[in-house]
């Protein structure tokens, strides 16, 4: 099965990628691609598709990820991908000089390499870097984009109408406080004894 980047979702303060599933009720059902658990996020969650992404370019034009990474796919078929997590920034450098030479040292930086690569092995571990076409990616983005950028907020909604044959319920008057470190007064009479 083809993977779809606009269905791989990104979402901030959490490692991992994430599967778009569905929209739920003022959220999305996503799964993680390492572990297939199934969660629900809200409409505060930072999600960011794959397809959205892309790095910096000493052209004019900036590189979609796809295109990255089928890069690095045809890179992996001979040499190895570093690992994102023992790897050092040298090591990333180097790696993307020999594959995407055209990348812009200035602003793509060590940090951005570093996610770029933990995505890459997350993808290749789940078997998932055998992309769509651009074509067929562009008519499901709408879809995903919608459900990931304008998650709808639950509507309030009113109560329903009593109906006629509903039993009314006598509600018990409810007790009232007494204020902290006071005593009531004794009521009745005192005896006082003759001295």
């Amino acid at each position: 099965m083809k993977t779809d980047l606009t269905k791989i979702l990104s979402v901030g303060g959490y490692s991992g990628l994430f599967l778009y599933l569905a929209q739920s009720r003022g959220g999305v059902v996503v799964e993680s691609l390492t572990d297939k658990k199934r969660t629900w996020f809200g409409p505060s969650a930072k999600m960011t598709s794959l397809s959205d992404i892309s790095i910096f370019s000493q052209a004019s034009d900036e590189l979609r990820l796809q295109e990255v990474f089928e890069k690095m796919k045809e890179y992996a078929k001979e040499h190895p991908v570093p690992d994102a997590k023992t790897a050092s920034s040298s090591e990333f450098q180097s790696f993307f000089e020999q594959v995407v030479p055209e990348y812009d040292r200035e602003r793509f930086y060590a940090s951005h390499m570093k996610k770029v690569v933990d995505w890459f092995n997350i993808l290749y571990a789940a078997d998932a870097l055998d992309f769509v076409s651009p074509e067929e990616e562009q008519k499901d983005s709408e879809e995903v984009k919608e459900a990931t950028h304008q998650v709808k907020e639950p509507s309030h909604t009113a109560k329903p109408a009593k109906s006629a044959d509903a039993k009314h319920v006598k509600a018990k008057p409810a007790k009232v406080a007494k204020p902290a470190g006071s005593k009531a007064q004794k009521t009745g009479t005192t005896k006082t004894t003759p001295k």
